[in-house]
């Protein structure tokens, strides 16, 4: 989701009439359900593409990696189109309705006769789905991915416009409360409905979920205050790149004089700062007659740009080397369909009874992320704060690092657990039985989910606010946005692993490491590539940490204990909660 720069900005008294508390039961609905419909679908994908339509594993998890990846990326256009053109209200009403309409076109797969390709319970020599029902398939994959794009981004900033600064803090915790409460609802109820029912009744309760997600939020309509769309943050950045590339032969001016930049009324910045100089040619005045207004601002900001907005697309650059850390991250917490498949061929059984669904392990990362948040908070901070001095207990990039190094013990866990499974499979005679059982309790996979858990609660929610501490307060809304596209690129990232790791794994006759049979596969080879790439990726870290130097928050930390010295957050930044 992205936050948007006006955030938290409170709505003017004669607009009181509308909005408040009172909208809260609304916005919440609309965003819990939608969250329980879409991670519901996702946690038992790979199962569905397998079994139902006869893909491979690699086919299918690289569909579902493409799938994310563009969930991911889609968002930051509809945060962009809400802010310049249609408002928050349309974006997430007209969401809402596509991706109401993608899992309506997802249910009718489990219920056209002929949408599928014919059963193949041996998973020996299946037919292969045709052209038409790939394309009803994918169709409904875009669909709700457009969906998601415009719900996600603009949901809790939505919110945020319609209460008073008072009531901001209980939005927040409620909107959180309820994001945690959907995800794992999604990946256990919703998960154990499709196992145990069938996949028309688990994917047909997503769909009436999601009809009541756009019903609800419509309702709250007469309710809502409705804020005027306005000029976005990346148009912005856009205008000093297009007018930096314009004036890259324009001289620059002499140092000992003022008045040649042009800066926002009021504004501390009257000249920009000397690195990446080139940008400075955006603000440059060459003719004041033509290239102001009698206010003073720009007569075509597309021709002359503020320092400020120079200083903005420098603060962004400044961090991209930090954000490309974390684009191997991604990789590997995005790794959801390999550990169901593991489950599947594993003893789920917890008591005589009762069978954990294959898709619903991904519960314990998601517990590990929630209760470690609030370990962190009340315990690990207040007693690293007393030993270090941090008001946060570790650093921000320290915090990152930490995260990165939990990825890699996770994969090297994962890498560990399939090892053992694969030689108990071979051993009890499974190896040429692809849908065989190992005698093995699934509940060895624990611990990587919850290392994996373990890792993103540190690095994903370090990333966010590292954004939010060294960018300007203004750019609050890129920091989400930032971290969506690093998912989103590590998503495609996995897909081309995948292919490579296939193609190259099965030369000369060979049996692939990710081939179908995954009890005769190598999938520990696969993660210990990952581990590999994960422990190079924490390298590549430290030289960019290295090189950043100091975060704000850092620099402006209390030296000494005396008077002197007062730690004062450059552009105030946020803390910042964001969890999932």
């Amino acid at each position: 989701m992205e936050l948007s720069s006006d955030l938290m900005e409170k709505p003017h008294k004669s607009s009181m009439k509308k909005g408040g508390l009172r909208t809260m039961p609304f916005i919440i609905a609309n965003e819990t359900f939608e969250k329980v419909a879409s991670f519901g679908l996702l946690a038992n994908m790979i199962l569905y593409l397998t079994n139902e339509y006869n893909m491979g594993i690699v086919k299918g998890s690289s569909v579902l990696f493409i799938w994310s990846a563009t969930s991911n990326f889609i968002p930051i256009i509809g945060a962009f189109i809400s802010d310049s053109y249609l408002g928050r209200f349309r974006v997430i009403f007209f969401g809402s309705i596509a991706s109401f309409i993608g899992i309506v076109m997802l249910w009718s797969t489990t219920m056209i006769p002929g949408a599928r390709p014919p059963e193949c319970p041996t998973h020996e020599n299946c037919k292969s789905p045709s052209s038409a029902q790939l394309a009803l398939l994918f169709s409904s994959f875009v669909i709700m991915s457009v969906g998601s794009g415009g719900v996600r981004p603009c949901s809790l900033a939505f919110g945020a416009d319609q209460m008073e600064a008072r009531s901001l803090q209980s939005f927040f915790n409620w909107y959180y409360v309820s994001t945690g409460v959907s995800i794992m609802v999604a990946v256990t109820v919703i998960v154990y409905i499709q196992d145990n029912m069938g996949w028309k009744v688990g994917f047909g309760v997503p769909a009436i979920l999601m009809f009541l997600s756009t019903t609800f939020f419509f309702m709250g309509s007469p309710l809502y205050l409705m804020m005027k769309a306005n000029k976005s943050l990346f148009t912005g950045l856009a205008q000093v790149i297009a007018v930096a590339i314009k004036n890259r032969r324009l001289a620059f001016p002499p140092r000992d004089k003022d008045g040649w930049y042009h800066h926002g009324k009021g504004s501390k910045l009257i000249a920009p700062t000397d690195n990446l100089r080139l940008l400075n040619k955006a603000c440059i005045i060459t003719n004041p007659q033509e290239e102001l207004n009698s206010d003073g601002s720009s007569a075509n900001p597309w021709n002359l740009c503020t320092v400020e907005q120079v200083e903005e697309l420098k603060s962004l650059i400044k961090v991209i080397p930090m954000w490309s850390t974390g684009i191997v991250i991604a990789v590997n917490i995005s790794q959801n369909s390999f550990p169901v498949l593991q489950a599947n061929s594993m003893d789920r059984h917890l008591g005589p009874k009762f069978q954990i669904p294959a898709g619903s392990y991904g519960i314990f990362s998601i517990v590990t992320l929630t209760i470690w948040i609030a370990i962190y908070d009340r315990i690990i901070v207040p007693l690293m704060a007393r030993l270090t001095g941090r008001p946060r207990g570790f650093s921000l990039k320290q915090r990152m690092g930490i995260g990165l190094l939990l990825t890699c013990i996770g994969t090297g866990t994962s890498a560990m657990v399939e090892s053992v499974r694969r030689r108990n499979a071979i051993r009890q005679g499974l190896s040429e039985n692809p849908l065989g059982v190992v005698d093995m309790t699934a509940m060895w996979l624990v611990p990587q989910h919850c290392l994996t858990g373990l890792a993103e609660a540190f690095n994903a929610i370090g990333q966010i606010e590292f954004y939010y501490s060294e960018l300007p307060h203004s750019m609050s809304s890129i920091g989400v946005a930032l971290f969506s596209l690093g998912m989103a690129i590590g998503n495609l990232m996995a897909t081309a692993i995948v292919g490579v790791v296939d193609h190259c794994s099965k030369r000369n006759g060979k049996d692939s490491w990710v081939s179908n049979n995954i009890n005769k596969a190598h999938f520990d080879y696969y993660y210990w590539i990952l581990t590999g790439l994960g422990l190079l990726n924490f390298l590549y870290f430290l030289l960019c940490s290295f090189t950043y130097g100091r975060c704000k928050k850092d620099r402006n930390r209390v030296l000494d204990e005396g008077d002197e010295t007062k730690e004062e957050e450059e552009g105030n930044p946020r803390e910042v909660s964001v969890m999932f």
